[in-house]
């Protein structure tokens, strides 16, 4: 199984976890400027609400995924105030011909002083056992 971890931020939160769990599947975390050039099974891409909705810079780059380059992606990320960004990056990837697993990766993010100190040490815990737990589902 091959595996890239691709994500978008502003304040650095999703980062963090991108990292982490980039270094879990021995891969490296890189932002959604650098594209896919090749064939992974499993794209992680991390990524958060900004204005109530993905970044534009989130949307065209999963809509300018190649299907025969990504097998399926599985959505994470942090927000200060909003749930997961899982349906509107799924309705995105649809629209290129490729799969959103329904297993996905959400935390509470620092914005503002909401949240402070969010991803914290158990936000990064949580991370790495979804994506271990997530590896021994997929195989």
């Amino acid at each position: 199984m091959t595996y890239a971890v691709r994500y978008y931020t502003q304040t650095g939160n999703t980062k963090r976890l991108a990292e982490a769990i980039a270094k879990e599947l021995g891969v490296e975390a890189l932002p959604i400027s650098v594209p896919i050039t090749e064939k992974v099974d499993v794209l992680l891409l991390g990524n958060s609400y900004y204005a109530f909705t993905i970044a534009p810079e989130v949307r065209d780059f999963v809509a300018g995924l190649e299907k025969d380059k990504v097998g399926r992606i599985v959505n994470f990320g942090t927000a200060a105030m909003m749930n997961s960004t899982y349906k509107k990056v799924r309705a995105v990837a649809k629209t290129a011909g490729i799969e959103v697993l329904d297993k996905e990766f959400h935390c509470k993010g620092e914005f503002k002083g909401m949240n402070k100190g969010r991803p914290n040490a158990d936000d990064i815990k949580a991370a790495i056992d979804f994506v271990r737990n997530l590896k021994k589902e997929l195989g």
